[in-house]
C-alpha cells in the first residue's frame, strides 16, 4: 500500500505528541462519561448512528468513534476515529481524524492544527480559513484498517489471519533481531545485568514499572489540561521517549532471557550460540504477540518490565550474572 506524508509548517514530532494527547483525553473522556458529549439542544446523530451533526457547540471538544462528524456552526475542537469530518461553520482548536478524511467548507475556519493520518484533508478554498502559523498533517496509509478497527474495536484484540498480517510478523522479527543483536553487541553488560534484575526480583521490576507506567499516563493527560500548551506538548514528548526507550529495553531483555532458556533446554553448553539465542527469543515472543488478546497483556508486560529495569538500575542491590 502506497503511504503519502505531507507537512505543512514543521515540526512533524510536536504533531505526533499532540495526537497522542487528544487520543488518550478523547479515550479518558469517554470511559469517564461516554453520553456527556451528546447535549441535544447542540448535536444530533442520524437515524443510520453513522453520522454526527454539530449545530452549536462552542466550549466543546468533540469526540466520535466510527462516525462522520459534520460541524455546521461552531465547536472547540474535533476527534474522530474511524470516520470523515466535514467543517462548514467554525473550529477553534484542532481538527483530527484517524482513519478519516477532513474537508473544509469555503468561508469555514478552522483554528488549529489539522491531523489527517489514514486520509487527507480537502479544503475547497484555495486559500482556506485557518488560524496564523498552524500545522497540518496528513499520513495517507491504512485507512480502511483504522475505519474497521473504530466500526468493530474487537479486532484490537483479535487481529485476523492474512498475507499482510504474515508480512508485518516477519518484518517484525527482522526488525526485533537486528535491534536485539545490535543492543547486545554494544552494551552486553547492560543486558546480562537487566537480565539478571529480572530473573532475582521479578515482582519488584513488574511492580515497579506498571505503577511507574499508570502514573506516567495519568499525568501526561491531566497536564493537558492544566499546563500551557507547549509544556505539555514538552512533556509529552519527554514520557513518550521514555516509554519506547523503555520498552525496546523491556523487549531486548525479555528475548534474550526466554532465548537463552529455550536454548539452554534444547542444545548442549558446548553448541549454544547467542545470535540463535537471540532469533529463539525473537521468535518466542513475536509469537506471542500475534495471539489474539494475549499480545495486549505482552505489550503491557514489556513496558512495566522497561520501565521496571530503568528504575532499578541503580539499585544498590548487588545482581548476580545468570
Amino acid at each position: 500500500m502506497e503511504s503519502v506524508l505531507i507537512l505543512k509548517n514543521q515540526p512533524l514530532f510536536g504533531a505526533g505528541i499532540k495526537i497522542l494527547k487528544l487520543l488518550l483525553i478523547g479515550l479518558v473522556f469517554v470511559c469517564a462519561t461516554s453520553a456527556s458529549i451528546f447535549a441535544q439542544a447542540q448535536l444530533s446523530t442520524s437515524e443510520d448512528e453513522q453520522t454526527l451533526t454539530i449545530d452549536d457547540a462552542p466550549e466543546m471538544d468533540v469526540i466520535a468513534f466510527g462516525k462522520t462528524v459534520i460541524v455546521k456552526n461552531r465547536a472547540k475542537s474535533v476527534l474522530s476515529f474511524g470516520g470523515n469530518i466535514q467543517i462548514e461553520g467554525r473550529v477553534e482548536e484542532d481538527v483530527v481524524a484517524i482513519g478519516g478524511s477532513i474537508s473544509q467548507k469555503q468561508e469555514a475556519y478552522i483554528g488549529g492544527h489539522v491531523f489527517a493520518v489514514g486520509g487527507s484533508y480537502d479544503p475547497e478554498s484555495q486559500t482556506p480559513k485557518r488560524g496564523p502559523g498552524k500545522e497540518t498533517v496528513m499520513i495517507a496509509a491504512f485507512e480502511e484498517e483504522l475505519r474497521g478497527m473504530a466500526q468493530d474495536p474487537s479486532q484490537i484484540f483479535s487481529p485476523s489471519l492474512s498475507w499482510g498480517f504474515l508480512a508485518w510478523r516477519l518484518l517484525s522479527v527482522l526488525f526485533w533481531f537486528v535491534v536485539t543483536f545490535i543492543v547486545t553487541t554494544l552494551a552486553p553488560g547492560a543486558v546480562s545485568r537487566g537480565v539478571a534484575r529480572f530473573q532475582l526480583s521479578t515482582a519488584k521490576v513488574i511492580g515497579l514499572g506498571l505503577a511507574a507506567f499508570i502514573l506516567a499516563t495519568v499525568v501526561t493527560v491531566l497536564s493537558s489540561g492544566v499546563l500551557p500548551e507547549f509544556l505539555s506538548i514538552i512533556l509529552g514528548a519527554m514520557v513518550l521517549f521514555l516509554m519506547i526507550m523503555s520498552f525496546v529495553i523491556g523487549r531486548v531483555a525479555m528475548q534474550v532471557s526466554i532465548g537463552k532458556t529455550i536454548q539452554r533446554r534444547l542444545v548442549s553448553e558446548s553448541n549454544q550460540s547467542e545470535t540463535i539465542a537471540i532469533l529463539i527469543g525473537v521468535l518466542f515472543w513475536t509469537t506471542l504477540m500475534s495471539l489474539p488478546y494475549l499480545w495486549l497483556i505482552g505489550e503491557l508486560a514489556l513496558f512495566a518490565i522497561g520501565i521496571g529495569l530503568v528504575i532499578t538500575a541503580r539499585s544498590k542491590t548487588t545482581w548476580q550474572r545468570e
